[in-house]
């Protein structure tokens, strides 16, 4: 079974894991900054671990973690102290480790003597490298046997290891240290009352790195540390600055903004090029679902990123028939992973396109992009790859031509499941049977009538009105075809999916807040789904959840029969607010950034379902990515539906109506991006204060933008 076909969970991080992350880098260990073998720790680039055993000893002795913490997403600090030899509590002496991630790690090791008397230290520094998969260690279950080396001298060790005709290596440098067995071993004197420090490296070597191992560790240290301030400080220039008057917001927004900068990848064959990764620690890759839709919900802070997600999307799409990879003509891909064990990737390759909706998803992106003003030439490179994504849908997605979109994994390892809930139980009947494929989800119906509606309205502006008709004529049919499938009247609820017979899955799923973002739903059927969403068996107090109490899959510690997914949340907020259901959308909304409270206002991967009125703080889920995409996202896409911000730049227009909940006070946010330019707005609840900087020929209305169904097609 490969990759996360058979379980999403990973084993146990332990208690208080921290995570570092840089670009396709991270780094996971225990608060006191050790990486240990029993844990799924370690620093990963590449999709590769390499390093698995990085901790230290004072005097024998492990240290004891005080406090941990991150001063960016790519840097951590970790305080503990030395156990006295003696065993008596109380010690002297304290240890330092600042941390920062870039390609390998720099670490500042300081130990501070607080005794009148000097104190004399041993610092070993034990270190292993694997050259482990990440699925290998995300599942525990290694599979290569790696012929590994290592040579060592003063102050330096190095790692090599071969596997058929694979090389790797790594080089660990700290000062003036000795070699050991199992690393190495520095002896200091440390005066009374003072400190000594020591900076330990590990670089990887590749046939890319162009490093020279002889360098001193400072010089090594400067080149990740320079290159990683340097995107920090571009980021910090580029997004917006906002003041909240609820702080919990105004932070949860500051470190959306940081961890959407930590998470970004350059793509390697365009430089100019970012995009999201999905999340640390397991999802360091680009995905097509997760980049499109964070990207989507992005879009008020940075729309370059939707563009960089669209072209390198573009750039794979499928173009054969391919069924151990599932790619196929037209389809965008579920995720690229890089030097991973074919054995281990989904699909045994590097790329793998086992997904349903990427590609409607890819559309609807594209529509929205022009919206906000993408530059005109970006999009019309890429429209016709959002026609072979619509021809895939109508050839290949509609596998048996009765106007749905179904998935079926083509191999015994591909995801069982294909839409966002891909864990292999993820869809089942009320009584909690699982459906069989077939799967026709209702979600992705929606992403198809949202990418036929997207695409009409590029046509209608370029001029085709043919092609404009003919799409929204498709997207009629989708759409009365699909509520009069989907609907369950006697339920009051959309059916999460059409089985393999044709037979709806009555399960009550959060999946249908999804139908109203798309705007699939009719508007009569629209309040029964708003309602059952905000019941006492859909709404926990923290969220919606993406299972209902009374369901027989229900469990509040599941990943997808129970538990509460940020980014699910906000698309429901964003589908109700479509509707016109305001105060729904601010109750889920100030849900959410109470949450947020609670997680050091980083919202997580997803938490656990139990009740706000059981559990009076949001139970974590073990093993749930932090920082991840379209969570981190999530405070953004709140902030944008609240304030019902859409620019309609061909149009020449802005529109803004807000209904900002009373406890979020006034909201005062510079250097918005848009067309261009850099605009101000200022809101109080209802009431727009001013918008200021609007690019020439951009003009404000204070409303609503209309809905693509509105625009006239003949």
């Amino acid at each position: 079974m490969a990759g996360w076909n058979a379980d999403n969970a990973a084993g146990s991080m332990g208690e208080g894991a921290i995570t570092l992350v840089a670009g396709s880098s991270f780094c996971i260990s225990l608060p006191n900054g050790d990486i240990v073998p029993s844990h799924p720790h370690g620093v990963f680039h590449r999709d590769t671990r390499i390093l698995s055993r990085w901790s230290i000893a004072i005097n024998g002795q492990p240290v004891e973690p005080l406090g941990a913490w991150n001063p960016s997403p790519y840097q951590g600090t970790y305080m503990g102290r030395a156990a006295r030899a003696d065993g008596r509590a109380d010690t002297p002496l304290t240890v330092e480790r600042k941390r920062e991630l870039g390609s390998g790690i720099v670490e500042d090791i300081t130990i501070h003597n607080y005794s009148v008397r000097p104190a004399s230290c041993e610092l070993a520094l034990a270190v292993d490298a694997d050259f482990a998969d990440l699925f290998e260690v995300k599942d525990g279950r290694p599979q290569r046997q790696w012929e590994r080396t290592r040579t060592a001298r003063a102050g330096l060790l190095r790692i090599e290891a071969a596997w058929q005709e694979t090389r790797k290596e790594i080089v660990v440098r700290m000062r003036d240290a000795e070699a050991t067995s199992d690393g190495l071993l520095l002896r200091m004197d440390v005066p009374a009352r003072g400190h000594c420090s020591v900076r330990a490296t590990v670089l990887p070597l590749t046939a890319e790195t162009e490093v020279d191992t002889e360098l001193p560790t400072l010089v090594l240290s400067a080149e990740i540390i320079a290159a990683q301030q340097g995107r920090q400080r571009a980021w910090d220039a580029h997004v917006p600055m906002t003041s909240v008057g609820n702080p919990t917001v105004e932070r949860s927004l500051a470190r959306s903004h940081d961890d959407i900068g930590a998470l970004r990848l350059v793509d390697p064959d365009h430089p100019d090029r970012m995009v999201i990764a999905a999340g640390a620690p397991w999802f360091m890759a680009l995905f097509g679902r997760d980049s499109l839709l964070t990207s989507f919900m992005y879009l008020p802070v940075d729309p370059t990123l939707a563009l960089g997600a669209l072209q390198t999307l573009a750039d794979r799409q499928g173009q054969k028939m391919d069924p151990l990879t599932e790619e196929q003509p037209g389809r965008i891909l579920h995720e690229v992973r890089l030097d991973v064990g074919t054995g281990l990737a989904l699909g045994g390759r590097s790329a793998y396109y086992g997904t349903v909706d990427a590609t409607p998803l890819f559309v609807t992106l594209l529509g929205e992009a022009r919206l906000w003003g993408l530059p005109a030439d970006d999009i019309a490179a890429l429209v016709p790859h959002a026609d072979r994504a619509l021809d895939w849908i109508q050839n290949y997605g509609d596998r048996d031509g009765d106007g749905f979109v179904e998935y079926e994994r083509l191999n015994d390892q591909g995801l069982i499941n294909q839409g966002w809930k891909d864990s292999w139980d993820g869809i089942n009947f009320a009584d909690g049977r699982l459906a069989e494929p077939p799967i026709a989800l209702c979600e992705v119906q929606g992403y198809v009538y949202s990418a036929l509606m997207a695409r009409a309205r590029i046509a209608y502006d370029d001029g085709d009105k043919a092609l404009a008709l003919d799409l929204r004529h498709r997207a009629g049919r989708l759409k009365k075809q699909f509520n009069e499938q989907f609907w369950l009247p006697d339920r009051g609820y959309y059916a999460v999916a059409l089985d393999g017979e044709k037979r709806p899955v009555d399960a009550c799923a959060s999946n249908m807040g999804h139908c109203l973002w798309s705007g699939i739903a009719d508007t009569d059927k629209a309040a029964y789904v708003a309602h059952r969403l905000l019941s006492a068996e859909m709404f926990s107090g923290w969220g919606v959840r993406t299972l209902a109490t009374d369901m027989g899959a229900y469990n509040p510690v599941s990943y997808h029969n129970g538990s509460v997914w940020p980014h699910d949340n906000a698309l429901i907020a964003a589908g109700l607010m479509r509707y016109g259901f305001v105060k729904e959308a601010q109750l889920i909304a100030t849900a959410l950034m109470d949450a947020a409270e609670h997680t050091n206002n980083r919202l997580p991967e997803l938490f656990c379902g139990f009740s706000r009125s059981d559990c009076p703080v949001p139970v974590p889920y073990p093993t749930a990515c932090a920082p991840q995409a379209w969570a981190s996202a999530t405070p953004v896409m709140l902030v944008r539906t609240l304030l019902r911000y859409a620019p309609h730049i061909p149009d020449g227009l802005f529109w803004m109506q807000p209904a900002l909940p009373l406890s979020w006070g006034t909201l005062h946010s510079e250097n918005l991006p848009l067309k261009g330019g850099r605009v101000t707005i200022d809101v109080t609840g209802t009431r727009v204060n001013g918008v200021d900087g609007l690019p020439s020929g951009v003009v404000f209305r204070n409303g609503t933008r209309p809905l693509a169904e509105d625009f006239a097609a003949s």
